[in-house]
């Protein structure tokens, strides 16, 4: 790398050393200008190199000449790479959170002190308390120190993780390579060793064998330090690995040199011996109180632990109407089941790519719990995407049992579906060309990849052949298929735009209509549009208008506009206005009139208040109201052998449309089955009842499904993680492995308090503590 490519930043001006504070800014001023190579020339200043955090995820390179101050690399970034061309002062890499920083000679004290991140590579030797303090999160790379040759005084002083290793080569004091009192204090990482020396904190540390893993991280290791260094030379020499010993820090049950006392024991053995069976009032009863303690176990508890592993609906299960148990698809994806995640999706629903992916507001995501602590919620729409690859289940035999499903959108396809996957024939009678209703024919293509309906659409043809598009039936072909089919199910949806009674109402576009125009490309708006009606449908309206050339849209409303989530967003982004409150009072050639006067011109009004449902083809005996057909609890008509779903009972999202043709067909099967229909939901767990401090808290974005699975807190499902057996102060908790391969957790009431513990640090709310209705 030659010296012009890196930008020059002196530590002197006009003679005079800068301050340590003006050179740190003239080094964050270059990062920000774009510098990524940075040459220094310092006069002992401070904090050089740190906090590099305006080159966002670039990597900055910082090479220092001259004479460095403390705390070279303090509180570095991930993206730092700093190379001290001499010997540096104290506390290189003080509070390091990612830097790598390599010395080209000795470093005095405090090296690495209270190091998280990176990697520290010294050339040379250390001074005094190196390593102390150092931390180690789980979520990354352990630190790392890298010494060539000897470390000073009170090494590894209350060291908490990471890694160290010293060569011993070279060293300042090469019969005692590790100092005065190591390893003091030390209770976490471990340490490589290569030399002679003079005792260590045996209290704290022990010896471990090398084992391959270890001697295979060793040499990868020193062959990269060594490069850093420019000593590759000395590899052979350093690979000895007999040479070589590894120091590691004791756990706490290591550390405790005999068994705990119980306090019956203590009771026992030294209470009652001292002072007899009285205890401290022997000199007035001898009663003997041992049968009832203070804490008390058994039916003497007043509150019992108790493991309710599944028995509640996790926040993002119970808001989805489809109800796919989400939480259950990052376990499989945890336990590297990924297939079996994707899978899974297509026992709920036959869109999972599609509405989950792509079109879905994401309920789940909205009532997931990380929210409740301020975190983003796991991402489900990455899970979603993925699950176009998913792989067809099983399908049983057909039962014989035939169902007619009228409506070929989302409801209609999502109950057949079920059907057949219960073993039933179902057939679809659709008036379209196409299967899959206001997805195919009304979404636009800007939401959703064509590629990724299309090939969700030939999967749902695989389990359903038996499709007849283009069929308008009439009252008396109802009522035969009525006749000739188990039962039939009404999924037409809402088609017939409503309208509003004002002059002028012809001249407006109908939103479905146009939405339909569009998706064909047949639409010319002009450059002025109204959208009466500032929903979610108008702003798809809004979105297509931009597309084919609008450039001033607005959309109106009578109250605050109804629309949310991705629609608005997009809306917004193409420069929709929204406004409200406005009361339409006619529609002319020159626009909307509204009844306070202004008139808002338009080259084209559509009208977005909503759709009804076309239902003339009834039989008279099924109930409607307002244009809408009636239904009990499993969606079943006043007529018991016709079901009704989706927008033609109620207007509602896709996932509503879906989950209602889910327990459809739950209910159909059940009466085909001749039980009476009782299809019961889980209730959801209370969201107080989850632990937030195991997950991170400053993610803004996942970066994949696995990380995504990690951070879910699994609410109501078990992640058997153990914890509950280790902070268990009587021990009472074990786990239990079940025959089918599953597992349980099980309480001893001998040895259990009730303290809740259990209950307290449970990441996924599965323990409680309930009343102890065996007391009296």
């Amino acid at each position: 790398m030659s010296k012009e490519e890196y930008s020059l930043i002196s530590g002197e001006k006009d003679g005079c050393r800068l301050e340590s504070r003006v050179l740190e800014e003239m080094i964050q001023d270059e990062v920000a200008r774009g510098g990524r190579k940075l040459e220094i020339n310092a006069f002992g200043q401070h904090g050089i190199g740190g906090r590099l955090w305006k080159a966002g995820s670039d990597t900055v390179n910082v090479k220092i000449k001259g004479q460095s101050g403390q705390r070279v690399g303090s509180m570095g970034f991930p993206n730092t790479v700093i190379e001290v061309m001499g010997p540096a002062s104290d506390d290189v890499g003080w509070l390091n959170a990612g830097a790598n920083i390599i010395v080209r000679g000795n470093a005095a004290n405090g090296v690495a002190n209270a190091m998280a991140q990176g990697k520290i590579f010294v050339e040379g030797n250390i001074g005094a308390r190196a390593m102390t303090m150092t931390k180690f999160n789980p979520r990354f790379d352990p630190p790392e120190l890298w010494v060539l040759g000897s470390v000073g005084d009170y090494f590894a002083e209350f060291m908490a993780g990471g890694v160290a290793v010293i060569c011993g080569f070279d060293a300042q004091s090469p019969d005692n390579i590790l100092g005065y009192r190591p390893f003091v204090g030390m209770v976490g990482g471990k340490v490589f060793v290569r030399g002679p020396h003079k005792g260590y904190s045996q209290a704290d540390v022990r010896l471990a064998p090398l084992n391959e893993k270890d001697k295979n991280w060793l040499k990868t290791g020193l062959e990269d330090f060594l490069e850093k260094i420019n000593r590759p030379e000395l590899f052979n020499e350093l690979s000895d690995f007999d040479q070589w010993q590894l120091f590691v820090a004791k756990t706490p049950q290591e550390k405790v040199a005999r068994q705990k006392r119980s306090m019956e024991s203590f009771s026992r053995d030294v209470w009652a011996r001292e002072l007899g069976k009285g205890g401290m009032i022997g000199d007035l009863t001898d009663i003997d109180r041992s049968p009832i303690p203070v804490i008390t176990t058994g039916d003497l508890r007043r509150f019992v632990p108790a493991w309710e592993n599944r028995k509640y609906a996790a926040p993002c299960e119970a808001s989805c109407p489809t109800g796919i148990p989400v939480q259950e698809r990052w376990r499989l994806i945890r336990e590297g089941r990924i297939d079996e995640a994707v899978d899974m999706a297509l026992s709920y629903t036959p869109f999972p790519a599609t509405v989950c992916g792509y079109l879905c507001p994401n309920l789940c995501m909205e009532a997931c719990t990380r929210q409740s602590a301020f975190m983003v919620p796991v991402d489900i729409k990455k899970l979603g995407k993925a699950s176009i690859d998913a792989s067809l289940p099983q399908m049983p035999p057909e039962s014989g049992k035939k169902i007619a499903v009228i409506g070929g959108g989302s409801g209609g396809i999502s109950v057949a579906w079920q059907l057949r996957q219960k073993g039933h024939e179902a057939i679809i009678y659709d008036t379209s060309k196409t299967l899959g209703g206001k997805i195919m024919s009304v979404i636009p293509g800007t939401r959703i990849p064509e590629e990724v309906i299309t090939a969700e659409i030939e999967r749902i043809k695989e389990v359903i052949p038996h499709v007849h598009l283009q069929q308008k039936l009439s009252g008396k072909e109802v009522e035969q298929l009525r006749e000739e089919f188990d039962y039939l199910v009404i999924a037409v949806g809402a088609q017939r735009p409503r309208s509003i009674n004002i002059p002028g109402k012809e001249n407006a576009v109908a939103a479905l209509e146009f939405l339909m125009d569009a998706k064909a490309g047949r639409v010319k708006p002009g450059k002025r549009v109204v959208i009466i009606g500032a929903g979610n449908v108008g702003c798809d309206v809004a979105t297509e208008a931009h597309r084919f050339g609008a450039e001033d849209i607005t959309l109106i409303d009578i109250q605050k506009p109804a629309a949310f989530g991705r629609e608005k967003e997009d809306a917004e982004a193409v420069g929709a206005k929204f406004q409200w409150p406005c009361f339409t009072k006619k529609i002319s050639d020159k626009g909307v009139e509204l009844t306070d006067g202004e008139v808002l011109p338009a080259d084209t009004v559509v009208l977005s208040i909503g759709d009804s449902p076309d239902i003339d083809f009834l039989p008279e005996d099924i109930e409607t109201v307002n244009g809408f057909v009636q239904v009990d609890e499993n969606f079943q008509t006043s007529d018991p052998k016709i079901f009704a779903i989706g927008d033609v009972v109620k207007p509602g999202l896709l996932t509503d449309a879906i989950g209602a043709g889910r327990r459809t067909a739950m209910a159909i099967n059940d009466l085909l089955e001749g039980k009476h229909p009782d299809i019961k939901m889980r209730k959801m767990i209370s969201r107080d009842r989850m632990t937030y401090e195991y997950f991170d808290p400053r993610l803004e974005a996942f970066d994949d499904i696995s990380q995504c699975s990690a951070q879910c807190l699994s609410c109501g499902t078990c992640r058997d993680c153990g914890i509950c057996v280790e902070i268990c102060p009587q021990s009472a908790i074990s786990r239990k492995g079940l025959e089918n391969g599953s597992f349980e957790y099980i309480v001893d009431e001998t040895k259990c308090i009730g303290c809740g513990f259990c209950a307290g640090a449970c990441p996924c709310g599965i323990w409680d503590l309930v009343q102890n209705f065996s007391m009296g």
